[in-house]
């Protein structure tokens, strides 16, 4: 009993002190907020408001952000603290370097802002709504244990405010149902693409008599599509916003003369991609040759070489994660600020870099503070990840958020990963059973075989007792075929087992996938509802 209660102390003790560290964090927002606009009308309700983008903020990091960094750490490329450091520099850095310049307050234009009526009142509190509504179902699927869309808990929240403050006709049902099929396009798309990637590592070097050869051969091959195809990432959905600064930096440099424009183009970026990749090919190859000498011939050789890569593309996804998401999450927050400040209602808003900086810092802290049990869940409670896995789930999450945002498809950057991991563990399924097939086969062979057996035994059993008059060696043969029949029957037992076993293996959990599709399906509703009750509770205290 003291030993029980001694680790209840220790576990409340931690959980306490999370508590204390966000709830100082949000009141230091609410204090710097309240301060620094006192001058503002109604700056009580922004301060308010910040003090909600600082929660919603702090629920990203814990949810969203460990879809970066879980299969590394799944994969032991990474420790969690390290991840954790990490994920939590890039993902501040991100927000703050690349952040969105301009963002709609509604995002993909979910609702009609026309409808408010030029109403600034109605519009603010339909955002805090929104943005409360949005960070409560975060911590609750964090509670969870279930990764879900930080971007699909805002469209959520905004549609239910929305309703809640102008009706069903306020809200854009096309662009929801584009939303909605994305919940099948993202994750389908992401397994797809994983699990080619493994299956092609697999096909070219784990599956190779001689492993280092091959390596040496297709390592910087892999490496360099992977390089190609994070900075094809970046540039498009994270240098947006200092794209000019980018285009005068590569113009300093000789025989290179690019012309300026707003933001980079596929072809700029396809471009840039490939440069840098033939560079890491070049670098890569020359490593992998003057190293390959001290590698053993071993499927944990063939890993070791991938986790480099696995931790770059962490800090990557973490970099660009901040830079394009972390604005969409504080948007419906620089609308409120919008509003109050300027005292009407516009269809885009500048966020202030006191805005980017509740965002970087809530992600950071949030991350650091209660991360670690999503980071968990992605990493190693769904499927068994090493390098090699967690490598194909990084390249899919980068190249299917490029060819979706170039076919205007609206995806979920978690629902990628998660899709990611999902295919990787299918794929080792599929490639169980084929390779269990000739044992299948054997054993179901040798199952019929002693039946076979059995079934003689049975027969000479029968025989010998309907004999009338019996020799002592007919009574010694009784017994031996009892004990053979007996043996028979344990054996084809054990056999049958073990073959239901071999048919039955799973590498994905079949709990976790349910629990997690659940979530999907009912992010945008529940967050909308929340949104919904929460939207005429604010304007019944406010009447």
């Amino acid at each position: 009993m003291k030993k029980l209660e001694e680790a209840a102390l220790k576990k409340s003790g931690t959980d306490f002190t999370r508590l204390g560290f966000s709830i100082f964090f949000m009141i230091g927002v609410l204090t710097f907020s309240f301060l620094s606009n006192g001058g503002v009308p109604n700056n009580m309700f922004l301060a308010v408001a910040a003090l909600i983008g600082a929660y919603m903020a702090m629920n990203i990091g814990a949810n969203d952000v460990a879809n970066n960094v879980g299969p590394a750490v799944g994969s032991k490329a990474m420790t969690m603290t390290m991840a954790i450091i990490i994920a939590a520099i890039f993902e501040a850095g991100g927000a703050l370097i690349a952040g969105g310049d301009v963002v709609k307050t509604i995002k993909k234009g979910i609702i009609d802002i026309s409808a408010f009526g030029g109403q600034p009142d109605l519009f603010i509190w339909a955002m805090m709504a929104a943005l409360l509504a949005a960070a409560l179902w975060l911590n609750f699927a964090t509670m969870m244990r279930a990764p879900v869309s930080t971007t699909h808990s805002i469209v959520g929240g905004v549609m239910g405010a929305g309703i809640a403050a102008a009706g069903f006709n306020i809200v854009s049902w096309g662009t929801m149902a584009k939303i909605a099929a994305s919940w099948i396009i993202s994750p389908v798309l992401g397994g797809i693409i994983a699990a080619l990637f493994l299956y092609a590592i697999k096909k070219s070097i784990v599956f190779k008599e001689d492993k280092i050869e091959a390596a040496k051969q297709w390592v910087p091959f892999f490496v360099a599509i992977m390089s190609w195809a994070f900075v094809t990432y970046l540039t498009l959905k994270g240098l947006t916003k200092i794209w000019p600064q980018v285009i005068d930096a590569l113009n300093m440099i000789p025989f290179v003369s690019m012309e300026m424009t707003k933001k980079p183009s596929l072809t700029t970026a396809l471009t840039l991609g490939a440069i840098v990749a033939f560079m890491v090919y070049a670098i890569t190859k020359s490593k992998l040759v003057s190293n390959s000498s001290s590698l053993e011939n071993s499927r944990e050789s063939v890993n070791a070489l991938f986790t480099a890569p696995l931790i770059f593309s962490a800090a990557l996804l973490s970099f660009a994660h901040g830079a394009n998401d972390v604005a969409n999450a504080v948007g419906p927050l620089a609308a409120i600020n919008d509003a109050v400040v300027n005292g009407g209602v516009s269809s885009s808003a500048s966020i202030p870099i006191w805005v980017m900086g509740v965002g970087a810092l809530g992600i950071a802290l949030g991350l650091a503070l209660y991360g670690p049990k999503l980071i968990k869940t992605v990493g190693s409670e769904i499927t068994e990840l090493d390098q090699v896995r967690a490598f194909s789930i990084a390249m899919a999450a980068s190249i299917t958020v490029i060819i979706a945002s170039q076919l205007g498809l609206p995806v979920s950057s978690t629902h990628i990963a998660i899709g990611g991991v999902f295919g990787v563990g299918f794929l080792r399924e599929y490639l169980h059973l084929n390779d269990a097939k000739s044992v299948i086969q054997e054993e179901e062979t040798m199952i019929a075989d002693e039946r076979s057996t059995l079934h003689a035994y049975n027969a000479q059993l029968a025989a010998l007792e309907e004999k009338e008059k019996k020799s002592q060696g007919d009574y010694e043969r009784v017994v031996e075929l009892y004990k053979l029949k007996e043996s028979e029957e344990k054996l084809i037992k054990s056999a049958k087992r073990h073959l239901k076993q071999t048919k039955k293996i799973q590498y994905v959990k079949r709990d976790a996938v349910k629990k997690i599709i659940a979530a999907w399906l009912i992010t945008v509703p529940a967050a909308a509802i929340l949104a919904g009750l929460l939207f005429f509770m604010i304007k019944g205290i406010m009447l």
